[in-house]
């Protein structure tokens, strides 16, 4: 799938904003442990730990039964919950604070299911992740090399790939999130369509 950069600045997808806050201390604490575990000139096996870091260490709330519902990539990391829209936002912020191009991305899975796409070199393709969470019959991989998602589309279920990569949350998923008072709340509400 060819996918289509919504914004031709890269500067946008090194941007923080309200939701991918990589200027926040937490955020910048956990990048630089990430980063003291893996060689510092290599910006892949970076991206690839704190891929880890967001797929294993911050439970999708869906899986964990975790009412809470959060959005902004700092409180995704601090409380350790999210689903799938959190957790590429804090996968986000994770990858800009270290100056890796990051855009995020959505599949259509009968809801809206989010995920980021990261741009390793200059003039280098981008390569979507899903930093949603591993469980039975879910097996998702950090690959430049083709993708190991989460979830693949089902064309004949009406299932899509949105080939569009944003610099920031798509406005109905930040609104789902924001306005949801507990999990339950954001499940009757989740997007159905971009």
């Amino acid at each position: 799938m060819k996918l289509i950069q919504q914004d031709p600045d890269i500067a946008a997808y090194l941007a923080a904003s309200e939701a991918v806050d990589h200027q926040h201390p937490l955020v910048r604490e956990i990048a630089a442990d990430l980063r003291s575990s893996v060689a510092h000139d290599d910006p892949s096996a970076y991206a690839e730990a704190a891929f880890d870091f967001v797929r294993d260490e911050v439970p999708h709330s869906h899986d964990a039964d975790d009412p809470r519902v959060t959005w902004r990539a700092s409180d995704v990391l601090r409380l350790r919950t999210g689903i799938c829209y959190a957790k590429a936002h804090a996968l986000a912020a994770l990858l800009r604070a270290e100056g890796i191009p990051t855009a995020l991305c959505y599949q259509n899975l009968g809801v809206i299911h989010g995920l980021v796409a990261v741009r390793m070199s200059n003039g280098g393709e981008w390569a979507r992740q899903d930093p949603r969470g591993n469980k039975p019959g879910v097996d998702a991989r950090f690959s430049l090399g083709g993708e190991r998602l989460a979830f693949t589309v089902n064309p004949e279920s009406n299932e899509v790939d949105y080939p569009v990569l944003y610099a920031e949350p798509h406005p109905v998923v930040l609104r789902a999130l924001t306005t949801a008072s507990d999990r339950e709340s954001l499940w009757l509400h989740l997007p159905r369509e971009l």
